[in-house]
């Protein structure tokens, strides 16, 4: 999440226990449990968080479970690691571990929606507060083999969310997406559209407006190249609004494999 990306120790306990607690595969032929339990295993080049780098620029291991329930209540766990310079990797530490939890399910003609709550933490940090929660919202719907997407988060007043002047701030992200698979390929393509303000706005945090208030806009473009049905190479164009700063906001191509379960 914000300008940060979890150890490989975290990712690798995290991801030790998500072999542990998945369950044996039953038989084809069993009807379907009232528990689904998912995860994945990721490397990427550069943890990039709604344009912004959380690992300066520099790879990171990532890690996460997610169990649901025929009800669509689910939770999560994501870790990654994080690498901030200076002051920052004294707030933030060398981990990132979001936990979620919420309800997904149809609400409308073609219409699913997903609804719930973030909590950022950041287990190696020591210097002052970092940890921070964020609702969500989205809506998504299907037409063929195009999936589209619209959410929002926010993020209230927190400790965590600080000013330079020293109040805290809330935060309020705007997103659309769109992808999906070419037919008879293991290609599939997508895009993200993000508009950030407040505490989180990427031309606060690079320093381009000294108000939280002038909010920017992110955005990616990437294809998805699927190996095998578990495993995938995706690469990926992200730029963001605000100063360019090396290692952090600079435009910059992301690649990433991923093993998924």
């Amino acid at each position: 999440m914000l300008t940060s990306v979890r150890g490989f120790p975290a990712a690798a306990a995290l991801t030790g226990a998500v072999l542990a607690a998945t369950p044996v595969l039953a038989d084809e032929t069993d009807p379907p449990g009232a528990f689904t339990v998912t995860g994945e295993v990721a490397l990427v080049t550069d943890y990039r968080f709604r344009g912004l780098s959380q690992s300066n620029g520099r790879p990171a291991v990532q890690a996460g479970i997610d169990v649901g329930h025929k009800s669509g209540f689910h939770v999560s766990v994501w870790a990654s690691s994080i690498d901030f310079p200076g002051a920052g990797g004294a707030v933030y530490g060398g981990q990132e571990v979001d936990i979620s939890g919420g309800w997904t399910g149809p609400i409308g003609s073609g219409l699913t929606g997903d609804i719930g709550l973030f909590y950022y933490a950041y287990p190696g940090g020591h210097v002052g507060k970092a940890e921070f929660f964020e609702s969500y919202a989205s809506i998504s719907a299907t037409l063929g083999p195009v999936t589209g997407k619209a959410g929002l988060d926010y993020a209230w007043k927190q400790a965590a969310l600080n000013l330079d002047d020293g109040s805290t701030g809330d935060s309020l992200y705007l997103y659309g997406e769109v992808g999906g698979g070419i037919p008879r390929t293991p290609l599939s393509l997508s895009a993200h559209l993000g508009y950030a303000t407040g505490a989180l706005s990427p031309k606060f945090a690079t320093g381009a407006s000294m108000s939280a208030r002038s909010g920017g806009f992110d955005w990616s473009v990437g294809a998805t190249f699927n190996v095998t049905k578990n495993l995938s190479l995706t690469g990926e164009y992200v730029g963001v609004e605000g100063n360019s700063i090396a290692g952090y906001s600079n435009d910059t191509v992301v690649g990433t494999l991923k093993f998924s379960f």
